[in-house]
């Protein structure tokens, strides 16, 4: 069974995470066949990642997702959206990947800010976490004289594999020097940080076939049939989004895990707007829409305390009632900008009623980025939610309370590396069932703990 030819043919997505990365095999029947993960592999000394080892690791989980039975046909990767690495003429990393929440980039930042041309047409705010101060750090670090390329860590491997660099468009709108509307670099501003436009690979549009899969490992294990490409993915929420639309069209996802993302593919232009990430749609549509909400942070910091950290909990596995301060304004979250929570003076004492605080202004910032990105989309577009804080039916159902919109949960675990699978099947014309993808089977599932519960358990 390890010929190529004995193997039957299946579509592989990718989904590389800050905390871990994740692949999964679909079938041509569109049904997930496999799941793995493993840790995101980061420096001990700092929170930096090595392109090679991550590309070590998911060629590991391709040979793994694969088994005995399943070739892979195509294959695409979704992932972080800001970290990259300096690479040769062999596309060999010459520094390790600065990690987009790296507390190094604030001070670079703030010397590089003055001098950064406006453009209001980034889609982006122009923060720390963009790849400006990534470029400028990776610049900065000894021995990167025989740097021909910066590639973002996410279309690493997928440049590896079909020997072909590129950067996916989706990833060209995290940088914070692309201008979405123009399709093209904000030349300024690359030049200030990287140097030279020279060192940026061709922009490629996400769910476009980039080459042929020649990865040698892969090829050895047996897994790559006749004919395998590689399909250039991208940043992971809009992928993720995309493949939830190819169930229901014009609809929202919103995605719970570390922080709540709100993101759809709308099919109109949209512009100008300072409390939305814009970037290229995907396949067809006009522009991705997206918007970040703090979660974990905001519970880690009001979990400080014992009594409220228990009635957290409670709550959202639904063994508790939040009260009626679940209403109140008397907890304000730390919003993305890395503003500090806190609860206002008049804050009840109990604990109860503090841990309600907590669960309702969370769940009504996330209703609300629902309600930002749902004003782009058709009347009465579907709402679904996806993450580890979906699998809670507390917090499920305290959203739903607050929401004046029907809220779908999405069974599947890795609704991003699904989306990239099924992108990877569009790309060689093989029209997937979206909904059979994204049913979830259980069985496959290697982990049902939701991100809550390891914020709340530290």
């Amino acid at each position: 069974m390890s010929g190529t030819n004995l193997r039957a043919p299946a579509v592989l997505g990718v989904d590389i995470g800050s905390t871990n990365s994740k692949v999964v095999a679909v079938d041509m029947r569109g049904g997930v066949v496999s799941r793995c993960s493993r840790p995101t592999p980061r420096g001990t000394s700092d929170l930096s990642v090595s392109a090679e080892g991550l590309l070590e690791i998911l060629e590991e989980m391709v040979i793994e997702a694969c088994g005995a039975h399943y070739g892979i046909q195509a294959i695409a990767i979704a992932g972080i959206g800001e970290d990259g690495v300096l690479v040769d003429a062999n596309m060999k990393p010459l520094v390790p990947a600065l990690a987009w929440f790296d507390p190094r980039r604030n001070a670079i930042f703030d010397k590089i800010e003055p001098f950064l041309a406006p453009n209001v047409e980034m889609g982006v705010a122009t923060d720390p976490s963009r790849a400006l101060a990534g470029w400028v750090w990776a610049k900065e670090q000894p021995n990167t004289e025989s740097a021909q390329l910066w590639l973002a860590l996410t279309d690493f491997a997928a440049s590896r594999w079909a020997e072909t660099p590129f950067m996916s468009d989706t990833l060209a709108a995290r940088t914070g020097a692309w201008d979405v509307n123009a399709g093209a670099w904000d030349i300024s501003r690359v030049d200030l940080c990287l140097g030279s436009a020279t060192f940026l690979p061709p922009v490629r549009k996400t769910g476009e076939v980039i080459g042929e899969l020649r990865s040698r490992r892969l090829a050895e294990a047996g897994v790559v049939l006749p004919g395998a490409v590689v399909v250039a993915g991208g940043h992971d929420h809009p992928i993720g989004g995309w493949g939830v639309s190819q169930m229901h069209l014009g609809a929202v996802l919103d995605s719970m895990g570390t922080a709540e993302v709100v993101v759809a593919q709308a099919s109109s232009p949209v512009s100008g707007n300072a409390d939305l990430d814009i970037a290229q749609g995907i396949r067809g549509n006009v522009r991705t829409l997206l918007t970040v909400q703090e979660l974990n942070r905001n519970v880690d910091w009001a979990s400080q305390d014992a009594e409220v950290k228990r009635a957290l909990r409670m709550i959202f596995s639904g063994k508790l009632k939040p009260d009626s301060y679940v209403h109140s304004d008397c907890f304000v979250p730390g919003s993305r900008g890395g503003s500090s929570p806190f609860f206002s003076l008049d804050s009840p004492l109990c604990a109860v009623s503090k841990a309600s605080a907590v669960a309702g202004a969370l769940s009504r910032a996330g209703n609300n980025a629902v309600n930002r990105v749902a004003q782009y989309m058709p009347t009465a577009a579907a709402i679904y939610c996806a993450g580890g804080w979906a699998r809670s039916p507390g917090w499920i159902n305290l959203k739903q309370l607050l929401s004046d919109k029907e809220l779908r949960v999405i069974a599947e675990p890795e609704v991003t590396a699904v989306g990239a699978a099924l992108l990877a099947a569009a790309a060689i014309d093989c029209q997937l069932d979206a909904g059979a993808a994204l049913s979830g089977d259980e069985k496959l599932s290697h982990s049902s703990r939701s991100p809550f519960k390891t914020a709340l358990s530290r």
